[in-house]
């Protein structure tokens, strides 16, 4: 039988990261709007050096799947840089189209979306926002 696509581990994710959660003076700040299903993820961030130094994910206009990425990626970003996010963006994406077998650590508990190809835009949607914020904070 197949795992629940809303498995409790991704409700306790998207719990945690519900809410507008932005900086008050970030760097630089994207939207992005995923055009399967129209979740919309606004990043922001504070770099230094070309890495994360602080990040805000505002998930609110997100699905569940979208909301609680965003909180595992908020909690990862910091100390990353734009290599390390499309680092975790390309081995995230290739687990869940099954090209891989590991996910990224963490991002494990998005198993049980691998067979749900539309729902995949929706959980890479954070990091697209963080490498485009990060990339617009030079």
């Amino acid at each position: 039988m197949a795992e629940p696509l809303y498995s409790a581990a991704i409700l306790r994710l998207k719990l945690a990261g519900e809410g507008a959660h932005r900086l008050p003076a970030p760097t630089a700040s994207a939207t992005r709007v995923s055009p399967v299903c129209g979740s919309k993820v606004i990043a922001d961030v504070v770099a230094a050096d070309g890495r994360v130094a602080a990040a805000a994910l505002d998930a609110s206009r997100a699905c569940t799947l979208g909301q609680a990425a965003a909180a595992l990626a908020a909690g990862q970003a910091i100390g990353a840089d734009a290599a390390s996010l499309s680092a975790t963006r390309a081995a995230l994406a290739d687990f869940l189209a099954s090209r891989a077998d590991a996910a990224p650590p963490g991002w494990e508990i998005f198993a049980p979306a691998r067979p749900h190809r539309a729902r995949h835009p929706s959980i890479l949607l954070p990091l697209d926002a963080l490498m485009a914020a990060l990339a617009q904070a030079g």
